[in-house]
């Protein structure tokens, strides 16, 4: 009996025990997850704070081009403190360079992402962001010459200095042959660049032809059909390139096959996925700001340095926009992969003239603004020229150092050309 009273009592004394302690529980555990959680959330913050610190250093703090930055907000204050239009003019400029530059970077670290051929598609076309976004902002102020000079400026400095420095640097690097790439590409790219040529040459010659059913009305509704079906022929384009002959812009195999066991070949992202979408997002922005104050200066820049308006718009205005291509371009033709080099610079204008020259014709056509594909003679003629020049030079499937040192030379002829050119009076639109 002794034994069994002692028996119960420990488990009285158990149970209570256990009672209080559940009891007790609560008032022990809640500040510890409260100091847990807040424990938590500072590191996710410091975690938040250090990536995105680690993204700006990678993408503001490691190139030297960025040390021109501040020549963007100054271009903005001096546009509301001073009103000289040349240095406005000059400042945005130079301010919009390493904007153009970091561009190129973030969407090549997108393409990580999304594979070669997407991303040669999206390297071309935030390539061609600034063009188009000072496109839209002379279109909307009505300066119609500038958006058509601008544009084919771009399309004549992609395939003539862009793809001149690559080809002479590249040639230069590997000397003791010749570089390879695939003809294929560079033929289809070829053919849109000729029908191109002939959306802008059948409105021009309609005009200076006098020929016109009802003259000022049918070149206007000319251009705006050929903008369409031009239009149709990209997206076509599009569609051939990305799923019907999706191994005709493959790297050639056997360079593949060179490059695989190099450990130099082997490049991986600084950026992730959605760090480099907000760095394009911003970037972006950035340089659609500054464009509309480098708009707003042409006009006045060219008045005080007696510049003609065509020089401006052909020659500098691209060279700023294509800063992007133009770096990546010689960067991959130096490490001889020329088949990026020519997806980036011909596959930069044959966007241009396929897709941004046709969407301004329509963007003005609903703004009501008189924009068409009448480029006039002498730009047209010089467009003509140039491609047939480029296809030829295209067409053996090879590059070295004297090609684009042609390319170059004939780049230096065009714009010497476009600084003693003026419009003829019935061309200022």
């Amino acid at each position: 009996m002794g034994s069994e009273r002692e028996e119960l009592e420990i488990e009285m004394e158990t149970l209570v025990s256990s009672s209080q302690s559940i009891k007790e529980t609560p008032t022990v555990e809640i500040p510890h997850n409260i100091s847990h959680s807040n424990v938590a959330r500072s590191w996710t913050f410091s975690r938040i704070l250090e990536q995105l610190w680690k993204s700006t250093k990678v993408v503001i703090f490691t190139v030297k081009i960025n040390m021109l930055l501040p020549f963007g907000p100054m271009s903005i204050i001096l546009h509301y403190l001073t009103k000289i239009h040349v240095l406005v003019f000059f400042f945005s400029l130079i301010g919009i360079t390493p904007l153009a530059e970091r561009l190129g970077y973030a969407t090549e670290q997108l393409a990580f992402y999304t594979g070669p051929t997407v991303g040669g598609l999206l390297n071309a076309t935030f390539g061609n962001a600034t063009e188009m976004i000072i496109a839209i902002y002379a279109l909307k102020k009505g300066m119609i010459r500038v958006v058509q000079q601008s544009l084919l400026g771009s399309i004549l400095s992609n395939i003539l200095l862009v793809l001149g420095c690559a080809f002479f640097t590249g040639g230069i690097i590997h000397s003791k042959k010749d570089q390879v790439f695939n003809k294929a590409a560079a033929v289809v790219n070829s053919g849109l660049l000729l029908m191109a040529v002939m959306g802008l040459t059948f409105p021009a010659v309609l005009h200076f032809t006098h020929s016109e059913v009802q003259y000022g009305k049918s070149e206007v509704f000319l251009s705006r059909f050929s903008s369409c079906v031009m239009l149709v022929a990209y997206a076509s384009y599009l569609v051939f390139q990305l799923k019907s002959c999706h191994n005709l812009y493959n790297p050639i195999d056997e360079e593949e096959g060179r490059n695989k066991d190099d450990s130099d070949a082997v490049e991986v992202p600084e950026l992730g996925q959605w760090e480099a979408i907000s760095w394009l997002a911003v970037l972006t922005i950035w340089i659609s700001v500054l464009s509309e104050y480098l708009v707003n200066a042409i006009e006045g820049a060219s008045t005080s340095l007696n510049l003609p308006m065509a020089f401006i718009s052909v020659v500098l205005l691209p060279i700023v926009g294509n800063a992007a291509e133009h770096a990546s371009a010689i960067m991959f033709a130096v490490k001889d992969k020329l088949d990026i080099t020519l997806g980036v610079a011909i596959g930069s204008s044959t966007q241009i003239s396929m897709f941004v020259i046709p969407s301004c014709v329509v963007v003005g056509w609903i703004m009501g603004k008189h924009m068409d594909l009448n480029f006039q003679l002498f730009e047209t003629a010089v467009l003509f020229i140039t491609v047939l020049v480029v296809a030829f030079m295209l067409q053996d499937g090879t590059a070295n150092y004297f090609k684009g040192l042609m390319l170059i030379l004939c780049y230096l002829i065009v714009a010497a050309s476009f600084f003693v050119h003026v419009d003829p009076a019935d061309g200022n639109v």
